[in-house]
């Protein structure tokens, strides 16, 4: 690689292990091995480089997440509602186990209304983010979203996940678990939020109108409350 490419991999080392705000330029310079010229040749200012490498970090993330081939997790083709949640299931799971890239993400959002620059830089990219968010969920390449899902259902993944990051941090072994984000939908749509699980007394549920959800995320099976929390 060259300086360019030792740069931004140095800049994003820096902002999952220090942060966006407390990284300086010579902690870029010693992260990649170049020198403090290097950043202003190459990127114009520490900032610029910083904010590419956030950019490129979400982006990172966004696409192991529709690279994963996670066997076990159930995620019928043919079921939006089981897909939808299996797939909340392996967000939610990359939450506990990348802490760094989400505390990363979350210190951004406080630094957003001060900072135009940056929020230029996200705006830019967050139609795409909506639009890879829908693609995942739909199982479907990018090219086949169009841009009327990617913005009102896309602004929905977003928002959901930007709220559940902020969780994951505070109280990971609260966190709901995707079946747990279904049966909110449902009671929300239903008008039976405080009713109990949504259809109990319906028939034809089946095992969705038991009572007998998935633990979360952060919590034992049987979900009994004392789970351990994530490290």
């Amino acid at each position: 690689m060259g300086h360019r490419e030792d740069l931004l991999e140095g800049a994003k080392r820096c902002l999952l292990e220090k942060g966006y705000a407390r990284t300086t330029a010579r902690d870029i310079v010693a992260a990649s091995g170049t020198n403090l010229a290097s950043i202003g040749y190459h990127y114009g200012s520490k900032d610029v480089l910083m904010r590419q490498a956030l950019v490129e970090t979400v982006e990172e993330w966004g696409a192991r997440l529709a690279g994963t081939e996670d066997t076990g997790s159930g995620e019928p083709a043919g079921d939006s509602v089981e897909r939808f949640a299996a797939v909340w299931d392996r967000i939610l799971r990359s939450f506990l186990e990348q802490r760094d890239f989400v505390a990363s993400q979350v210190e951004v959002l406080g630094l957003l209304p001060r900072d135009p620059e940056l929020r230029t830089a996200l705006a830019t990219v967050l139609p795409e983010g909506g639009e890879g968010l829908v693609a995942v969920f739909e199982d479907v390449p990018d090219t086949e979203v169009d841009a009327e899902s990617a913005r009102v259902v896309g602004s929905f993944y977003q928002a959901l996940l930007t709220g559940l990051m902020v969780q994951s941090l505070i109280t990971p072994a609260a966190l709901p678990s995707g079946g747990d984000l279904v049966e909110a939908m449902r009671r929300v749509l239903s008008g039976a939020v405080l009713g109990g699980r949504a259809g109990r007394e319906g028939a034809g549920d089946g095992a969705e109108g038991t009572g007998e959800g998935p633990g979360r995320i952060g919590e034992g099976p049987e979900r009994t409350g004392d789970g351990p929390a994530a490290s």
